[in-house]
């Protein structure tokens, strides 16, 4: 079995951290099934693995990758949810469960010809997905469709601001939001990315990050942290809400006005992830909207540390894509 393994991490270069190599298909746990992966794609989760973080050095050669689709053990098309979580937990929301681990997490991921999930963990692939664009939903998509309907309650209607264009949860959010019907504007550091993100996927206007806004907006994603949460409190129309997805900027803390978020009746939310009901209905509402998932590259699975070299530039817009068949 081909695979993308994570032998050794490395803190200051990534790179050396991983093989593509051949080895064994390991046995199939009670209760778990087999896919055929047809595509994968590159998370940044997958780079703080190889540098070492959230790395099991107990459980170490680990496939990587988290995102994928494929062909399961019955012959069906499937998307696989990236989370693993305790089975014997059937109350409450699954992505709050305290043991969830991510595919890579000392469990091996979709970076490989074959992976082996829990059943609960196959969401149909619609027919009308191709298996690049399935195989991009699992973590950055899944994460903004999280942020803007369940946690920010998007409206049709509503404006969204999105910090940090460019990077995959924003990209995801800018085009979910504009699906939903919202109004959308965007800040990021690099006016190019800025520009792309109004011309490629639909977002109204660009803004420097800080840079006063026309009006105030009804909801933030926000992808970077640090001060630009400090700026989403301060676009908000009253009754306006901030969902933290990420630190994208290194910096994870921030300033917060309180007077503005109680006098104001802010709401401050975080999210991160999904559930596999919400992977379901995302992977549906791409297919029936016939939402345009970005696509930047499509490498084969055996040119694995050429892809993610062509991630580290920072050049790439939208997903980069691993076939594994």
């Amino acid at each position: 079995m081909l695979a993308v393994r994570l032998v050794d991490p490395s803190a200051t270069d990534p790179r050396l951290a991983v093989s593509v190599t051949d080895g064994p298909e390991p046995l199939v746990p009670v209760g778990w099934t087999t896919v055929r992966m047809r595509a994968a794609t590159i998370n940044a989760s997958d780079f703080a693995m190889m540098r070492g973080h959230g790395a099991d050095p107990t459980r170490l050669p680990t496939v990587l990758g988290s995102d994928g689709a494929g062909i399961d053990a019955d012959g069906n098309e499937v998307i696989v949810y990236p989370v693993v979580t305790d089975p014997t937990r059937t109350v409450g929301d699954p992505i709050l469960d305290p043991g969830l681990r991510m595919l890579s997490q000392g469990i091996d991921g979709t970076f490989a010809e074959t992976v082996h999930v829990p059943v609960a963990n196959l969401v149909p692939k619609p027919a009308a997905l191709s298996w690049e664009s399935a195989a991009s939903l699992g973590t950055a998509w899944l994460t903004a469709y999280r942020a803007l309907f369940t946690r920010a309650q998007i409206r049709p209607g509503e404006t969204v601001l999105v910090h940090g264009a460019g990077g995959g949860v924003a990209t995801a959010t800018i085009v979910l939001a504009r699906a939903a019907g919202a109004r959308v504007w965007v800040s990021s550091r690099s006016a190019a990315r800025g520009a792309r993100a109004v011309a490629q996927l639909g977002a109204e206007a660009a803004f420097e990050p800080g840079a006063p806004l026309p009006a105030p907006v009804d909801a933030v994603v926000d992808c970077v942290g640090g001060d630009s949460v400090g700026h989403a409190l301060t676009s908000l129309r009253a009754g306006g809400r901030v969902v933290s997805v990420g630190v994208a900027g290194g910096h994870p803390t921030a300033y917060l006005d309180l007077t503005q978020i109680f006098t104001r009746s802010l709401s401050v939310l975080g999210t991160a992830m999904g559930s596999a009901a919400e992977l379901r209905l995302l992977a549906n509402l791409c297919a029936t909207a016939d939402l345009e998932i970005p696509i930047d590259s499509v490498w084969p699975l055996k040119r694995a540390h050429a892809a993610f070299d062509h991630v580290r530039t920072g050049d790439a817009f939208g997903k980069v894509v691993l076939r594994c068949d």
